[in-house]
């Protein structure tokens, strides 16, 4: 067994943490709540990005990314995810890396020309459209919003929210019911939606907790909105196939930006600990602030590597469903848990916002729900294992 990096992704792992300490972390200052970097300068960090070779880890080659495998993905967000804003600089932020993937597996050659074109490329934003406020957002099957076929259009009439990424969006790939009467698993389809469509009506962007993203996350009802039915992404009834599909490698890189963004944590505690003085020696003598370092040191490492172990396993084809599921809910926790200590340990400093930390504990507890709740992926981790056990 090696778990040595190839020396190809140990130089794109350097190069990529140069880039952070040069542009990056400078520019963590300019970032806007709930907006990120203003439009210009993220601009012209991609255009850097690209011209050094570091745009898109996950984007194939031939649409102008680095086409890295999913271990090759995950090295590269570990990287990345230490900033917040850092992903949409490298062309590698959510939901897009997902929309890229999507239309390379299941889109026509005119789709891609129009759609997958232009989001590989960075110069449109896009949106997933599947949850719905109506219906539990772990249970896709229940979905209620519809698309009928009326002549040579699709036309559709639903209520989705928490749609991440839509204002500012050049389309959307909306998850729509399009057989009611067919097996749960196949009652749904994806349709490529532009954000222009008389119909596609944006009700407001949702307030939430965290540092927020480009594009908010909005509530959009659909209202006889109307678009050619050759936008139909993937077969028909295809639909929840094409959102595990989704689903499998955007995890691989969530879970490897978190252990960034708990690593940089971890860093952050060590160091502070080192030179804050507290009843007449550093924070680091103390036996709780030890314990701290040495769970979260444990806890990262075992992240990291049952991550890399997942997108190992997807590289070489295999079943990864339990190895995907596990990352998720353990991931969240170590994230959530390494920020906590690291703020605890930084006390008021921590609470402010003179480091990322309060920006992390935020956005770690939403990483809890999204991609589906912790409670969920253990359920199917335990069903997974059990059905193993029963038919020995």
């Amino acid at each position: 067994m090696d778990f040595s990096i190839t020396p190809e992704l140990l130089e794109i792992r350097q190069r990529i943490a140069a880039f952070m300490d040069e542009f990056v972390y400078p520019n963590e200052r300019h970032v806007i709540e709930h907006e990120g970097l203003p439009e210009d300068l993220e601009r012209e960090l991609q255009t850097l990005v690209k011209e050094r070779g570091l745009w898109g880890p996950n984007v194939p080659r031939e649409w102008g990314g680095m086409g890295l495998g999913f271990v090759g993905q995950g090295l590269a967000n570990e990287i990345i995810g230490r900033s917040t804003h850092a992903p949409r600089v490298f062309g590698s932020a959510a939901p897009d890396a997902g929309n890229i993937e999507l239309l390379h597996l299941s889109a026509t050659d005119a789709q891609k020309e129009k759609y997958l074109r232009p989001l590989a490329a960075g110069d449109v934003r896009s949106c997933f459209a599947m949850t719905e406020p109506e219906v539990s957002g772990s249970d896709p099957t229940g979905l209620r919003t519809r698309a009928v076929r009326d002549g040579d259009e699709w036309v559709i009439t639903g209520h989705k929210w928490f749609i991440s990424g839509a204002l500012g969006s050049e389309f959307a790939i909306v998850m729509a019911v399009t057989n009611p009467s067919a097996d749960a698993h196949k009652r749904a389809s994806m349709i490529l939606v532009p954000t222009r469509t008389a119909g596609f009506n944006i009700i407001r962007n949702v307030p939430v907790m965290g540092s927020g993203s480009v594009g908010g996350h909005c509530e959009i009802k659909f209202e006889d909105c109307r678009v050619p039915f050759e936008n139909l992404l993937g077969e028909e009834g295809k639909g929840f196939e094409l959102a595990q599909a989704r689903l499998g490698p955007g995890r691989i890189q969530h879970c490897m930006r978190w252990i960034g963004a708990a690593q940089r944590s971890f860093e952050l505690m060590c160091s502070y600990a080192l030179k804050r003085q507290s009843f007449g020696e550093p924070l680091a003598h103390k036996q709780t602030v030890q314990n701290w370092i040495a769970d979260s040191a444990a806890e990262i490492n075992a992240a990291r590597l049952m991550t890399l172990n997942a997108a190992w396993k997807m590289d070489r084809g295999e079943d990864a469903r339990v190895e995907i599921s596990l990352i998720k809910f353990y991931g969240a926790r170590v994230l959530h848990d390494v920020v906590d200590r690291a703020l605890q340990v930084h006390g008021a400093l921590g609470y402010s916002k003179d480091t990322p930390l309060e920006s992390f504990y935020r956005d770690a507890r939403a990483a809890r729900i999204y991609d589906g709740p912790d409670e969920v992926h253990r359920m199917v981790v335990a069903r997974r294992i059990l059905r193993q056990f029963k038919s020995e």
